[in-house]
């Protein structure tokens, strides 16, 4: 396949573009991660024009709002400038699939970024600046820090949007018909499914209503709340429901053994003794013997390539 198009903090490639003029590249994301994405990489710092190395700059509070100054010399104020620039780059972001931004940078910061206040002490309550911007003008985008790439399930879940927003953009979207819209809900409501239940009958509701005069409202609707839902992790007991609802498409097809088999094997998972990977690989073994049209349609058995390995750990 092509690799999907992401943003990234430069200095996670290992560019020396931090202020110290030295970078964090991330092996998982130069190596692993690499090998399914292309990286467009920003350093808005450097971006505009401050030099490497450079004197750090940090987050104040102040009277004026939220601003960039330098840490020994508040004189230095380049909150403007980093709003210029994240601005000037949002017809390249625009193209992209996801952005995976540097923890606690005062520009690339997602959150819990150190805010100083009148008194010198730092609260973590911040977003940098170009990542502020970046997450006000593209509020669909899949967004991670690299530093909460190392929780499990927060990766598998950063990589899940990523895929499946790629997926609406690029085989969708740009073609949209009210039957392209329900055939999207329908590969995609297992999944919708296993990060909240509730939401994923709302997404139904809503795809329910498109024709030829509302799609391109009712797209804009279904999308935006389709992916506030994937942000929810999702949990094993939702995991579980859809695991028992795609059981019941082959109760015709096993026999006692078999049932009993998979019954124990989502009990497991269920109480943590079990990876996802488990019950999925055994529901593919019976798929495979007794085919179904709507589970191999379906994107929830292998949202992303079984290569990443995501399952084995959730």
């Amino acid at each position: 396949m092509d690799k999907i198009p992401i943003g990234i903090s430069a200095c996670l490639l290992g560019e020396e573009v931090r202020h110290n003029g030295g970078h964090k590249r991330d092996a998982y994301i130069t190596g692993t991660l690499a090998q399914y994405f292309s990286f467009l990489s920003f350093c808005p710092e450097v971006g505009i024009g401050l030099g490497t190395p450079r004197p750090a700059i940090r987050l104040i509070s102040s009277d004026r709002g939220i601003r960039a100054v330098g840490s020994k010399d508040s004189s230095l104020d380049v909150t403007e400038q980093l709003g210029t620039f994240s601005q000037a780059a949002f017809d390249k972001i625009a193209g992209l699939s996801g952005f995976i931004l540097k923890r606690a940078s005062p520009s690339c910061g997602m959150e819990r970024v150190k805010v100083y206040n009148e008194k010198n002490m730092p609260d973590p309550v911040g977003s940098g600046i170009f990542a502020a911007e970046v997450m006000g003008r593209f509020p669909l985008l899949p967004i991670e820090e690299e530093g909460r790439l190392g929780d499990p399930n927060l990766r598998e879940n950063f990589i899940k949007r990523v895929f499946i927003y790629h997926r609406w953009r690029t085989e969708y979207l740009e073609t949209l018909t009210v039957q392209k819209l329900t055939e999207f809900h329908a590969q995609h409501k297992l999944i919708f499914m296993s990060h909240d239940q509730n939401q994923s009958r709302a997404l139904g509701k809503i795809a329910a209503l498109a024709n030829k005069d509302n799609l391109a409202s009712v797209a804009e609707e279904y999308i935006s709340l389709a992916m506030k839902t994937l942000k929810v992790i999702a949990t094993r007991k939702n995991h579980v429901n859809v695991l028992q609802h795609i059981q019941g498409y082959l109760k015709k097809q096993l026999d006692g053994d078999d049932k009993q088999e998979l019954v124990e094997v989502i009990s497991r998972y269920h109480r943590g003794e079990l990876p996802l990977i488990v019950p999925l690989t055994l529901l593919l073994h019976h798929f495979r013997k007794s085919p179904n049209e709507y589970i191999q349609q379906s994107w929830y058995i292998n949202p992303y390539p079984e290569e990443l390995k995501l399952r084995n750990l959730v």
